[in-house]
C-alpha cells in the first residue's frame, strides 16, 4: 500500500476536518490580531508603556495565525455540523487565550486565571471583572476591554462570515445558527454572508451613533467610546474610574437606555423597521413582550422606591430605575445608584429579569424573552387541556404556529439552563464561596450580566473568589453566550463518533 492509499485511509477515518478547521482558526486570529492594534495605537497616543505588551501580542497572534492559515493545505475544504460546533466554541476559547496575554504582561499585571476570566467575561460581554476600581489600567487596557465586548456583542463568527465570503459555503449557516442567539435565525439576504454584513452594519451604525451622542454631552471622546463600546454590546465595562456612579448625569443616563434598549432588541427586526417595516414592531409578539416587562418592571420598582423611603427627587423615580431595569434586562450590568437599598423586592424582579435578558438576536444574554412567551403560552395551553383533555391548541408567535420538536427544545433549554446554574452553584460552594454568592455568581455569568453577590459587591470585582471558580465561572460564561447546546454538544461522546 503506498502513502498516498494510507493518508487517503487516514482522511476517511477522520471525523473532523481538523486542516480545514485549523486554518480557519488561523484566519481568526489575524483579525484579532488586527483588533489589538486599536490599544496599541492608543497606547502610543498617551505615551503609555502599554503598547509594547499589545504589540507583541498582536504580533505572536498574527504569525500564528498566518502559519495555520497558509501551511496547512486541506484536500476537502467544506465543514459540516461537526466542524461548525467545534469551530465556533474553540474560537471564542482562543480568542480569550490571546486576548488575555496584555493583561498579564500589562498595567494590570494579573495572573492566569484572572487574565482568562476577564478576556472571556469581555468576548462574552458578561462584564463581570476581577479588576477593581482602585487597580491602575492603562488607556490601552481600558479601549481593548471595551473592544473585546463590542466584538462579542454582534458575534466573532458573524463578523468573519461577513469579511470571509468563502465560509459562505463551507459550513457558514451551521456556524451563524451555532453563535447567533434565538430559537430560530432569519436570513436577511438570499446569502450567509449578505446577512452577516447587514447585521454587522446596523451595529456599526448605532456605535457609531452612540459615540457621536455622548461626545456631544458632557463627556471625551476616549470614554464616550468605550462607554458605546459597552453599551450596544450590552457588556457593561466602563472605563470611569469610579464607574457609572461618579458620573451620571441625566442626559448620560437617557442616552445610553435608549441604546441599551436597541441592543436588546432583535436586529433583524430593525433592519426591518429601517427598511419602512415599521408595523412589524407593533405586530411582533415579543418585542410587545419586551416593552410591557420593562413597563411592568418601572411600576413596581417606584413603588419599592417609595415604599422602602428612598425617594430623592423626580430622578430617582424617573430616570434612574427606568436605566436600571433596562441595563439588566438586556444584560448590560450598569449600577449607576445602589439598587440594592430598594428593598429585597426590587432584587427579586433583578433575578427574574437576569434570567431570560432580552429578544432572541440581540446582543443581550440571558434566556431570551422569546422563549419565556414560548412557555408561557405553552403553559397556558396545558392547563386548558385538563379542562377539556380533547381540546387541539397550539402555540402561536409572530402569526406562526411553533412546532412541538421547537417547544421541546424551548423546554430542554430552561432545564439545562438551570440545571447548569444549580451545579455550578454547587461546585463553588464546594470550593469554599458562600452559598449566596456561589449560586449568584454562577447565575450572574451564565445569563452574561455580570452582577456580583455579597462578596464581590453589587457591580464591584470577582478578584476574591478562588481561582479554580474563576475557570468555572468562564466556562459558563461561554455556555450563556452560546446559548447551551454549542457547548454541550462538545461533551457528548456521540459527538467524535460516525
Amino acid at each position: 500500500m503506498n502513502s498516498y492509499s494510507v493518508y487517503r485511509k487516514k482522511q476517511e477515518k477522520r471525523i473532523v476536518n481538523w486542516p480545514m478547521l485549523l486554518r480557519v482558526a488561523g484566519w481568526l486570529m489575524m483579525i484579532e490580531a488586527v483588533f489589538m492594534l486599536i490599544p496599541t495605537a492608543v497606547c502610543l497616543i498617551y505615551s503609555e508603556p502599554d503598547s509594547v505588551p499589545f504589540a507583541v501580542t498582536a504580533a505572536i497572534t498574527a504569525v500564528i495565525g498566518f502559519l495555520l492559515s497558509r501551511r496547512l493545505k486541506p484536500r476537502q475544504h467544506s465543514m459540516g455540523k461537526r466542524e461548525g460546533f467545534l469551530l465556533t466554541a474553540m474560537v471564542w476559547v482562543v480568542f480569550s487565550i490571546f486576548g488575555m496575554l496584555p493583561f498579564i504582561f500589562g498595567t494590570p499585571g494579573i495572573g492566569l486565571s484572572d487574565a482568562f476570566f476577564e478576556a472571556m467575561s469581555g468576548f462574552t460581554t458578561t462584564g463581570a471583572s476581577v479588576l477593581s476600581g482602585d487597580c491602575p489600567m492603562s488607556h490601552g487596557v481600558h479601549i481593548w476591554r471595551a473592544t473585546m465586548q463590542w466584538l462579542g456583542g454582534m458575534g466573532i463568527i458573524l463578523f468573519t462570515l461577513a469579511v470571509i465570503p468563502m465560509l459562505n459555503s463551507s459550513g457558514g449557516m451551521l456556524m451563524f445558527n451555532a453563535e447567533v442567539t434565538g430559537i430560530t435565525h432569519d436570513k436577511l439576504r438570499p446569502r450567509i454572508s449578505q446577512t452577516a454584513k447587514t447585521l454587522w452594519l446596523i451595529y456599526i451604525a448605532l456605535t457609531i451613533m452612540l459615540v457621536g451622542l455622548l461626545w456631544a454631552g458632557p463627556m471625551n471622546v476616549f470614554d464616550s467610546l468605550c462607554l458605546a463600546f459597552g453599551a450596544i454590546s450590552t457588556g457593561g465595562y466602563s472605563s470611569l474610574p469610579g464607574g457609572l456612579g461618579s458620573y451620571t448625569p441625566v442626559y448620560v443616563k437617557v442616552v445610553l437606555s435608549l441604546f441599551m434598549f436597541a441592543g436588546g432588541m432583535n436586529f433583524s427586526l430593525i433592519y426591518r423597521t429601517l427598511r419602512g417595516n415599521v408595523g412589524e414592531l407593533r405586530r411582533n409578539d415579543v418585542f410587545r413582550t419586551y416593552v410591557g416587562l420593562i413597563l411592568a418592571m418601572y411600576v413596581l420598582f417606584t413603588a419599592s422606591i417609595l415604599i422602602n423611603g428612598c425617594y430623592r427627587g423626580w430622578e430617582s423615580v424617573t430616570i434612574d430605575p427606568v436605566f436600571q431595569i433596562i441595563s439588566v434586562i438586556t444584560s448590560t450590568g450598569f449600577t449607576p445608584v445602589e439598587f440594592q437599598n430598594w428593598g429585597p423586592f426590587v432584587i427579586a424582579l433583578i433575578f427574574m429579569m437576569m434570567l431570560f435578558g432580552g429578544c432572541a438576536g440581540s446582543t443581550s444574554g440571558g434566556a431570551k424573552i422569546d422563549r419565556l412567551l414560548f412557555l408561557l403560552k405553552n403553559c397556558r395551553n396545558e392547563v386548558y387541556r385538563c379542562i377539556y383533555p380533547r381540546a387541539v391548541m397550539s402555540v402561536r408567535v409572530n402569526g406562526r404556529v411553533v412546532s412541538n420538536e421547537l417547544l421541546h427544545k424551548v423546554i430542554a433549554f430552561l432545564c439545562l439552563y438551570m440545571l447548569l446554574i444549580g451545579a455550578g452553584g454547587l461546585v463553588l460552594a464546594g470550593m469554599g464561596v458562600p452559598v449566596m454568592d456561589a449560586f449568584f455568581s454562577c447565575f450572574s455569568c451564565m445569563s452574561n450580566t455580570g452582577l456580583g453577590a455579597d462578596i464581590t459587591g453589587y457591580g464591584a470585582s470577582y478578584n476574591l473568589l478562588p481561582d479554580a471558580a474563576k475557570w468555572v465561572l468562564s466556562l459558563l460564561m461561554l455556555t450563556g453566550r452560546l446559548e447551551i447546546f454549542t457547548v454541550l454538544v462538545l461533551f457528548a461522546p456521540s459527538f467524535w463518533h460516525k
